[in-house]
């Protein structure tokens, strides 16, 4: 449910994105306007090129905000430096179509990596945290395992695992079902909600499989760039 009490993990405000320039300039977002509160779970839909993953970057820090307002936990990012983009990625977790695993790192390994940005933790620590949450996700046996011996849904949860594993206040998913199969990906899912909501973390997800949108808290509708409807989702 909606906190309009409490300040959004998200706040977009009037926001416009471009891609290229000159005559090639074309406009890929049109005034957006959203807000996301802690503990949400949002999900994103729409056709293929409108806009669901280009938003999904400038929230993450992964493009720079060209015009209007995004805020991300108070922090304004239209304008920010490439140090503040780098504090934003920090704080977000990212689970994308692609698993984006190291072939030539082990399991453990893999999620170890998305501790090592963080100067605070030692090795140790980092081992253990990395243990802990893949035994989270069921791969407690798998820890050693390759990417190459792990079947497309425990790769996921693989990746599931490195976004999760520092505890991020935003959790951001690209299409995280798209390569399973239907239980593989309502497991993938339920996984991800059991853990974020554990955690407090917030989830903005994007997606075509209707299959998963019942995991949702609220709904977001995009087509050719313009944010079509924004809608609680519908008592579970």
């Amino acid at each position: 449910m909606i906190n309009t009490f409490s300040q959004p993990v998200i706040d977009i405000k009037n926001l416009d994105h471009f891609f290229g320039s000159g005559e090639q300039r074309k406009q890929a977002l049109f005034d957006i306007n959203l807000e996301i509160y802690a503990g949400e779970i949002v999900i994103m839909t729409g056709p293929s090129g409108s806009g669901k993953t280009t938003l999904l970057t400038l929230i993450g820090g992964l493009r720079s905000v060209q015009s209007g307002s995004l805020k991300f936990l108070g922090q304004e990012l239209c304008g920010a430096t490439p140090r503040q983009l780098v504090k934003v990625r920090r704080q977000a977790g990212y689970i994308f179509q692609a698993h984006n695993l190291h072939g030539s790192l082990t399991a453990l390994h893999n999620v170890r990596m998305g501790l090592e940005i963080h100067s605070q933790y030692s090795v140790k620590e980092m081992k253990e945290m990395a243990t802990h949450i893949l035994q989270e996700v069921g791969l407690g046996n798998r820890l050693n395992h390759y990417p190459d011996n792990l079947s497309g849904g425990q790769k996921q949860r693989v990746a599931i695992a490195r976004a999760l594993v520092n505890h991020p206040q935003l959790l951001l998913a690209d299409e995280p079902t798209a390569a399973l199969d239907s239980k593989s990906g309502r497991d993938v899912v339920t996984l991800m909600q059991k853990l974020a909501k554990e955690q407090g973390c917030t989830i903005l997800l994007v997606t075509h499989d209707n299959r998963i949108l019942d995991v949702a808290d609220r709904t977001v509708y995009m087509e050719d760039g313009i944010l079509k409807s924004n809608q609680l989702a519908t008592a579970k």
